[in-house]
């Protein structure tokens, strides 16, 4: 049962009203807390009319939503709905298959940070979950990620996402492959990412003003500067990396339309592994 936010939202909403034995709910008044629920969420967003209303019913008690009782009690004109049992909640059912195994999925891909210095919980809270859930255990793994543990500098990886995550001032000792020395560097860090199996800071360098990407393998070692943290001043970077191979931006370069040739025989492996996501086939 694959359920966007939105629709989450209003269910759980409609949870709580059916719950509630200390007031009686009629449609205008379920359809009030579902947009009150909606509204706190995203102001931006319109709200649902009653036909989303009766859909959203119709879903919960369904197979193939929550399988909930309503009882729907009349009073005159009115007609007010709750739960057949008042000690009932969705949030009380147990998980189906598909939520098991979507969850399964999901410590699948959590796994890829184990043994990583400072994502030791993912470990942890993963055997909770497992545990908690009654997930199956020991089981063979049936995904794998293209990643080196062992790679030079991942041991740093932790603590420059800690350094991010509470906006750390580093100083950061840098060997280049173009320098027999390494030399220091000051960086407000913003982002980490990974391409080519390397990972790569990105961040702010007030010694040249503008974004610097440092690979992990070069950097020697880093501490913390006891300065302010210069945020990051509106760079998207899903936006930044749109247009560009790699991890390096040269400043003042307009992007440009390449155009491609290769033999025939290479074709397939161009085609169903683009080199970049807005490669396109012209003939």
């Amino acid at each position: 049962m694959a359920i966007n936010k939105f629709a989450l939202i209003r269910y759980q909403a409609l949870d709580r009203c059916f719950r509630n034995t200390g007031r009686n709910y009629n449609l205008d008044d379920l359809l009030e807390s579902c947009n009150n629920a909606l509204f706190d969420y995203d102001s931006n967003t319109e709200g649902i009319k009653r036909r989303q209303l009766y859909d959203d019913i119709s879903f919960m008690e369904s197979e193939a939503g929550y399988s909930i009782e309503l009882e729907k009690v009349r009073d005159g004109k009115r007609v007010y709905y709750r739960y057949a049992d008042p000690n009932y909640s969705i949030n009380n059912q147990p998980l189906n298959e598909t939520e098991s195994n979507q969850i399964k999925s999901a410590l699948m891909i959590l796994s890829r940070f184990k043994g990583l210095p400072r994502f030791e919980w993912v470990s942890e809270i993963s055997t909770k979950i497992s545990s908690g859930l009654e997930l199956e255990s020991g089981q063979n793994e049936i995904i794998g990620f293209d990643s080196n543990e062992y790679l030079k500098g991942i041991d740093f990886l932790g603590e420059l996402f800690n350094a991010i995550h509470y906006k750390k001032v580093l100083t950061i000792s840098y060997q280049s492959f173009k320098r027999t020395e390494p030399i220091d560097f000051e960086i407000h860090p913003y982002y980490l990412k990974q391409y080519n199996n390397r990972w790569f800071l990105f961040g702010f360098n007030p010694g040249v003003q503008n974004l610097t990407n440092l690979a992990l393998d070069r950097i020697v070692s880093f501490s913390e500067l006891k300065k302010k943290y210069i945020k990051n001043k509106g760079i998207d970077f899903d936006e930044y990396f749109e247009d560009i191979i790699g991890v390096t931006k040269p400043e003042g370069v307009e992007v440009m339309k390449i155009e491609l040739l290769f033999a025939p025989s290479e074709a397939p492996y161009i085609t169903t592994k683009p080199i970049h996501g807005s490669q396109r086939k012209l003939s």
